[in-house]
């Protein structure tokens, strides 16, 4: 089995208050994790895996006595109408009696070992990670079994498990999950949908006898992923009840699950999703699924504030100030043109633009989608001098220099595409249709890959590249090899990762954000080896305030590309104020998706006074906590970061409809310290409020002094704003 990961065990060893045990009872072991108001207590049998007895809000400091008394609580296990009790396991076996969906499910040719059942378990525990690996064996079907568990300083709960062929035949896997149970509480789900350029779109319905079924299939995250499947108490939201989800941390096809049975257990499951035949495992070969994130919080903000303790306290987590982005994209389009680029690198570096991104169009024979992917070399009819020129310009301002690249796909009028086309992902003997007028690259075969890291890395080594925005715009349909003439996602997803990684190797300091059609890659998987995520390729601010207010269940802002567009969106046609565009975009990775060459001197004025409030609120917007308020409903949206030290806040008021009735009245502000007292004033750029009637105190002069404890019961005036419009309001603590 895989090495233990989290340093040297200490079987028994008591630490207060984090850990209670191991205790004994009957033979079996008991273990309690406690971190930052969560409760994982668990039961260890010798012959069987292990079983969650609870997890959720905290249990505080438990006896040896409690512990025990816990265990028997639980119950005598489900009943079924089996001789004797039965306990699920965290992953669920339809061998001891789990009349539900298994957590493993597999056969070995002519279908034997189709139902097994693991056990001869040894554990190894570990109190100061919160950890316990379980390795369990079937030695009639041939198969060894690994479980690792954390519960981590955020509270969030991390699982995944590894399968070990230990015959000498093929065992052909077919399914590989990890649950952990929700209690009867929950009778509500929540999870997200979507489609391009509208991501991350809620959808909600009641808990039912039943299985609610999240597959992607599409190669990658997708555009309509659920992002975390969560169960919740009655009428839970943003700041009320208990909520319990998963998130499966996969960039290929992956799976979420929630399952209740008629004995009344509900089961909460992710994993990968496998394709037949994909995944056969040799004698002593490993199958190891993705990591899936266990997330219990109080509303779902509590739950989002784990995600983001958790990405925060990585090692590659960005610390340096998110830099003000131009990206050419919505700018030019594939007309690339020198002097038109040169006059907007000046441009941007006016209005305090830090990083310079050339989009799509600079590489070989790329005039339009239909040609290029896969030649990643400098188009000389359009660069004679490479790309140089221009780079130069962008470091003489200070810049730094970022190149758009799609580096899993491939033009089929490509010279790549003509010169091995074994190397385009297929079933055997076709093509998959086209889409955007491209294929996929099998990145799986070592040659494709080299050839790939190759050309980017000469790149990134010629240009001293910054930054890559890595783009991927169409499903893995039939996505094969041509050479084993076997479905290759699997083998996809970890060889993109694997390139991502060397290339980050070779390059410490270079960034890569994650586009994906917009927003169709967001997930912890991809978020290992990558500095941000594009959110969508809408801009439209109405849109925005959506993507961005869902995309923070998973991620905190500095992780999500958020850019202002053009006065006229290019995806949806609207036209909104510069004032409603900068405020919605100041909450996440600031950046700019238009033509500001072309705009007027006010225009670029005001789009500088934004920047700046970009960069002095940034250590606040960057590191704070995401605050979104419930009421009062969805014609407006309040939503906020409040500072670690509760020093300092921004909210926003984001009109998306005109109200029903009017005055919208007051919006509690939630999340402050009760206790101290803060001056409340507006802030951002110089284009007066667009209002419907007099604006609140808070909207004028100096703005108005209000405890903490005032603003989270009473509230703070609504402006009488105009549909498509924001304010935001600053909050500092006078003391």
């Amino acid at each position: 089995m895989s090495a233990w990961p989290y340093g040297k065990t200490n079987l028994g060893r008591f630490i207060k208050p984090h850990y209670a045990g191991p205790v004994r009872s009957e033979n079996v072991e008991l273990v309690h994790f406690r971190a930052a108001g969560v409760s994982l207590a668990l039961r260890l049998p010798p012959d069987g895996l292990p079983v969650v007895l609870h997890w959720g809000g905290d249990l505080g400091e438990l006896s040896d006595e409690d512990l025990v008394a816990l265990a028997a609580n639980a119950g005598p296990g489900l009943q079924v109408g089996l001789d004797v009790p039965v306990e699920v396991g965290v992953v669920p076996e339809n061998g001891r009696g789990w009349s539900g969906r298994p957590g493993l499910e597999g056969h070995r040719r002519g279908g034997a070992a189709w139902s097994p059942r693991l056990g001869d378990t040894r554990y190894r525990i570990d109190p100061v990670a919160r950890a316990v690996a379980a390795e369990a064996v079937d030695p009639v079907a041939g198969l060894a079994l690994s479980i690792r568990m954390r519960l981590g300083t955020s509270g969030l709960v991390a699982a995944s498990a590894e399968l070990t062929n230990t015959r000498e035949d093929a065992y052909d896997l077919s399914r590989l999950c990890v649950a952990l149970p929700v209690p009867g509480a929950a009778s509500e789900l929540l999870d997200l949908a979507g489609r391009w350029s509208k991501e991350r779109v809620p959808q909600r319905r009641a808990i039912t006898v039943g299985t609610h079924l999240r597959e992607s299939r599409r190669g990658r995250t997708g555009a309509d992923a659920a992002t975390v499947l969560t169960a919740g108490t009655a009428g839970f939201g943003f700041r009320t009840g208990e909520v319990w989800g998963a998130h499966v941390g996969f960039s290929g096809n992956h799976v979420h699950a929630l399952e209740r049975v008629s004995e009344g257990i509900t089961l909460l499951s992710g994993g990968e999703l496998l394709l037949p035949g994909e995944v056969s495992l040799s004698q002593g070969e490993r199958y190891a699924t993705p990591e899936i994130s266990f997330a219990y919080g109080a509303g779902l903000d509590g739950q989002a504030a784990r995600f983001h303790a958790e990405l925060r306290a990585r090692e590659r987590h960005p610390r340096s100030p998110r830099p003000v982005v131009l990206n050419t994209w919505e700018a030019v389009y594939f007309d690339h043109d020198l002097p038109t680029l040169l006059a907007l690198a000046d441009r941007a570096a006016e209005v305090g633009v830090e990083r310079f991104v050339l989009d799509d169009g600079w590489f070989l024979g790329r005039r339009d989608d239909t040609a290029g992917l896969g030649d990643w070399v400098v188009d000389t009819t359009v660069w004679p001098q490479g790309l140089h020129p221009l780079v130069r310009r962008v470091r003489e301002h200070g810049m730094q220099f970022g190149l758009w690249f799609e580096p899993e796909m491939v033009s089929p009028r490509s010279t790549l595409a003509r010169e091995h086309p074994e190397w385009i992902m297929q079933p055997e003997g076709r093509l998959p249709f086209e889409a955007r007028h491209q294929q996929v690259l099998n990145l799986g075969i070592d040659e494709a890959w080299q050839h790939i890291f190759d050309a980017i890395s000469s790149l990134v080594n010629e240009y001293a590249i910054d930054f890559i925005k890595w783009d991927h715009n169409r499903d893995l349909l039939e996505a094969g090899s041509a050479l084993t003439g076997r479905a290759a996602v699997h083998e996809q997803t970890l060889a993109v990762y694997r390139l991502m990684d060397a290339l980050r190797a070779a390059q410490p300091s270079l960034e890569i954000e994650s586009c994906s059609s917009g927003g169709a890659r967001v997930d912890l998987g991809v978020l290992q080896r990558t500095d941000r995520v594009w959110a969508s390729d809408c801009i439209d601010p109405l849109e925005r305030q959506q993507i961005l207010r869902w995309s923070a269940q998973l991620l905190p802002p500095e992780l999500v590309g958020s850019h202002i567009g053009a006065p006229t969106s290019h995806t949806t046609g609207r036209t909104h104020d510069l004032s409603f565009r900068a405020a919605t975009a100041l909450f996440g990775h600031l950046g700019i998706e238009w033509d500001i060459a072309s705009a007027t001197d006010e225009e670029r004025r005001e789009l500088a006074e934004w920047i700046a409030l970009y960069k002095r609120l940034r250590p606040l917007l960057h590191t704070g906590t995401v605050v979104r308020v419930d009421e009062p409903g969805d014609e407006l949206f309040v939503s906020g970061i409040v500072a670690p030290e509760r020093d300092e806040a921004l909210f926003s008021f984001a009109m998306l409809a005109r109200p029903g009735s009017w005055p919208p009245g007051l919006a509690r502000i939630p999340g402050l310290d009760a206790q101290r007292r803060y001056r409340v004033r507006v802030v951002g750029g110089s284009t007066p409020l667009a209002l419907d009637g007099a604006a609140p105190a808070w909207c004028s002069g100096e703005g108005i002094v209000l405890t903490g404890r005032t603003l989270a019961e009473a509230g703070l005036p609504v402006p009488p704003l105009r549909a498509e419009h924001a304010a935001l309001a600053h909050l500092r603590a006078l003391d």
